[in-house]
């Protein structure tokens, strides 16, 4: 059954190969990324994408007009976009905290309040999240802004979860490990990861179509390596 598919992020790294695999398998895809111009070059017929800027207020009402105009309903949400500043917390500027805090936590609250009255009760919402987000998991310096960001949208579903368990949808929440993309790299100059964006791709392909027969509301910990 073709399904409507939004997944933020998608011009690198695990949300571009996500566009590629709900694509090939059939489905729908709003692609959405500051950088619209790797998607478009894939040239998919069942892909939409436009530039759309979580922090951009204005961008969210261009999404809500692409779904009632086009598809009155959305099966999966996937927040996958992030920022990632990495310094030492002493260079942090408050600004510094803000970029990172509206990508990774206000942008992904804001998009799934717009699209929640497009989803049933079976629709599923995951957002991506980090390792580093999870308490009493390991920790680094210089990811201060982008790890406790990614901490707050762990409980954000947590919430959402319990806000809508009468009506749906359902809410999960998966932190990754360590996966050879750009953002490790920024994050680890030099490292590398034994999972590719790919194989981290195919792996959250299922758990959106399928994840919320069994999960609701949960953390889930994607990673082998953190890092």
């Amino acid at each position: 059954m073709t399904k409507n598919i939004i997944i933020t992020g998608t011009s690198r790294g695990i949300g571009f190969e996500l566009v590629k695999l709900f694509a090939n398998a059939g489905h729908n895809v709003l692609a959405l990324s500051r950088n619209e111009k790797p998607v478009e070059n894939l040239k998919l017929a069942k892909v939409k994408s436009f530039s759309f800027d979580l922090n951009d207020t204005e961008a969210y009402k261009k999404v809500e007009d692409f779904v009632t105009s086009n598809w009155k309903q959305v099966d999966v949400l996937i927040n996958n976009a992030g920022m990632l500043i990495n310094k030492p917390f002493s260079e942090i500027s408050m600004e510094d905290f803000e970029r990172v805090y509206k990508t990774n936590v206000f942008g992904v609250a804001e998009l799934t309040r717009v699209i929640i009255p497009f989803m049933k009760k079976d629709g599923h919402v995951v957002t991506i999240s980090s390792m580093g987000g999870v308490q009493g998991s390991m920790k680094f310096p210089g990811l201060a802004a982008y790890s406790s960001s990614k901490g707050a949208v762990i409980t954000l579903t947590e919430l959402l979860a319990e806000e809508y368990k009468e009506t749906g949808p359902s809410f999960n929440v998966l932190a990754l490990g360590a996966v050879q993309t750009e953002m490790l790299e920024e994050a680890f100059p030099g490292y590398i990861a034994s999972t590719s964006a790919l194989q981290m791709a195919e792996y959250i392909f299922d758990f959106s179509l399928n994840g919320n027969k069994y999960y609701n509301g949960k953390l889930l910990q994607v990673s082998n390596s953190t890092p």
